[in-house]
């Protein structure tokens, strides 16, 4: 009987086995994104990262599914599909909305599991728990298009497309709620490193709010900051995915691997 590999779940896309993988690199998209963002990913990073793109409902393959408006049920239905992928040492990368996701989900596997990642790579997001001053999820459907067109991350045709938008502005404003009524609650600080990334001329975070992640974390801290605005996760594409790759890259060393925090 054959073995069902377990990438094969739809919350993991664009993904496929590696036996050479020594390492695998989990990565949350931004809210109103999807793994679509990470799908080049696997091509400008070592062959032993094995990169595995989440994709949530309500978007991409998922799209006919009902999106989550909490964390916490979110990170506990995530935690299920991702375990059984958690045989070798894992790091978790998040932009924006993914970098609270990535950081609630490390928190529970500490607190459940007593496991982290060996990295934890946080990128384009104030460290909690500073709050969105400029919450977007409640705003008319006209205010809202005109943020997005402000922050310059969706395609101008998909904003200029009445069907698109009807497709997309439900699950925007779930991500967004997610993101903008989540409750922080104090706790130790983890004991895996954290790699924060922003972007230059980011209207969304503040340098200080950023350097901030640093209190999240007993083991080490970096912050490198690169040109662009918030979605500098798509323009400045290659100096990023250089940077994660250097960060990586000491867990993939013989004497390395097989060590998790």
């Amino acid at each position: 009987m054959l073995k069902t590999s377990p990438l094969n779940t739809p919350w993991i896309a664009y993904s496929q086995v590696n036996p050479q993988a020594k390492l695998r690199l989990f990565c949350f998209s931004y809210a109103g994104g999807s793994a679509l963002v990470f799908r080049d990913w696997q091509e400008s990073l070592p062959n032993d990262i094995q990169v595995c793109p989440i994709e949530l409902p309500g978007r991409g393959s998922r799209l006919l599914e009902k999106p989550f408006e909490n964390t916490q049920s979110l990170v506990e239905e995530l935690m299920t599909a991702i375990a059984p992928l958690l045989d070798l040492p894992f790091a978790f990368f998040g932009h924006s909305l993914g970098a609270l996701i990535g950081f609630e989900l490390t928190r529970y596997l500490d607190r459940e599991y007593g496991k982290v990642p060996v990295h934890l790579l946080v990128s384009g997001r104030q460290a909690p728990p500073i709050h969105d001053l400029s919450p977007m999820h409640a705003l008319s459907e006209a205010n809202l298009i005109a943020e997005l067109r402000r922050l310059d991350g969706t395609p101008k045709a998909v904003l200029e497309s009445a069907e698109m938008l009807q497709l997309l502005l439900p699950m925007v404003r779930a991500d967004l709620k997610i993101d903008e009524t989540y409750n922080y609650l104090n706790s130790e600080p983890l004991t895996c490193p954290i790699a924060v990334f922003g972007g230059l001329a980011d209207p969304e975070t503040k340098l200080e709010d950023l350097e901030a992640w640093r209190k999240q974390t007993k083991g080490e801290f970096s912050l490198q900051m690169f040109p662009g605005n918030h979605f500098f996760i798509n323009t400045a594409k290659d100096l990023l995915l250089e940077r994660i790759s250097q960060i990586l890259s000491i867990y993939l060393s013989l004497d390395r691997v097989g060590h998790v925090y």
